[in-house]
């Protein structure tokens, strides 16, 4: 059973940082683009970041992230990272986990991905 596991969530500051974790099992996250996505109440699920398979050195951000957010991994542990920094309020979300295997065009699309994690919550107030 495909399972990814968030975690790392919570509530910080204004310009503060936060480290994301996702566990996968089920899967080899090395066969898989691996890809962070957002939800705040009322809106759709919006990209974060991804990183593909076939070129791990190659990683994708949205321009709202880009410069801040890092995304890592730890291939013998079967785990991906989203390293935040200087957050927002405009960052405050649901963070999920995601794996798939989309082709470059569609990595940023959410139907690109196949499993899910149940995502993890990130608020950003003073």
């Amino acid at each position: 059973q495909v399972q990814l596991v968030e975690s790392g969530g919570g509530l910080v500051q204004p310009g503060g940082s936060l480290r994301l974790s996702c566990a996968a099992s089920g899967l080899t996250s090395s066969l898989h683009t691996m890809g962070w996505f957002r939800q705040a109440p009322g809106k759709e699920r919006e990209f974060v970041g991804a990183n593909r398979r076939s070129d791990g050195t190659r990683v994708h951000y949205a321009d709202s992230v880009k410069g801040r957010f890092t995304i890592s991994r730890d291939i013998a542990n079967n785990a991906v990272y989203l390293e935040m920094n200087k957050l927002t309020p405009e960052d405050t979300a649901l963070y999920y986990c995601a794996a798939g295997q989309p082709i470059l065009s569609a990595v940023r699309s959410v139907t690109s991905y196949r499993y899910w994690g149940q995502g993890t919550q990130v608020t950003v107030s003073s």
